[in-house]
């Protein structure tokens, strides 16, 4: 198993940053940035790349049957989302997919941006707006919202530093 990255704001954007470059640029923007952030805060704390006692995988935490087969078949991010395996050497396929997930951060982060843009609503721009996209879009079964503004407060912090 991969040891736990070192999560510098620097790594942060690094890894961010990286896996965006695989997408076209209409993916990439300051929001995007940010809101993926808090997200792979909320959801491994940029450490935990396999869920505790749970079947998600990668930074940002998708499960097969969930995130994963959503972004494959989603009419507005199928295509993306083929391209992104083939630039990463995986195999557009939902179990091989969720599998490179765990230590792939490149596939990762743009399977999560390419969730992201399943959403027909703005991306947002404030903490509020931005924890109920969240909760939308990851539908978390523990949401622990008590984590939300302070995971906001770094993405931000990071992003604006």
């Amino acid at each position: 198993m991969k040891t736990p990255i070192e999560t510098t704001p620097e790594e942060v954007r690094r890894i961010v940053r990286e896996g965006l470059a695989l997408l076209a640029d209409r993916y990439t923007s300051d929001r995007a940035e940010i809101l993926l952030t808090a997200i792979a805060y909320q959801e491994s704390a940029f450490i935990h790349r396999r869920q505790i006692k749970g079947p998600a995988r990668g930074l940002w935490q998708f499960e097969l049957g969930g995130g994963v087969w959503g972004v494959m078949n989603h009419r507005t991010t199928k295509e993306a989302a083929r391209e992104l395996c083939q630039l990463c050497d995986v195999n557009f396929e939902a179990k091989a997919i969720y599998a490179a997930l765990e230590f792939n951060d490149n596939l990762a982060c743009g399977f999560a941006r390419l969730l992201l843009w399943t959403d027909s609503r703005p991306m947002p721009t404030d903490e509020v707006d931005s924890w109920n996209y969240y909760i939308r879009n990851w539908r978390p079964g523990k949401p622990h919202l008590e984590r939300w503004a302070a995971n906001w407060a770094k993405a931000i912090d990071i992003w604006k530093n």
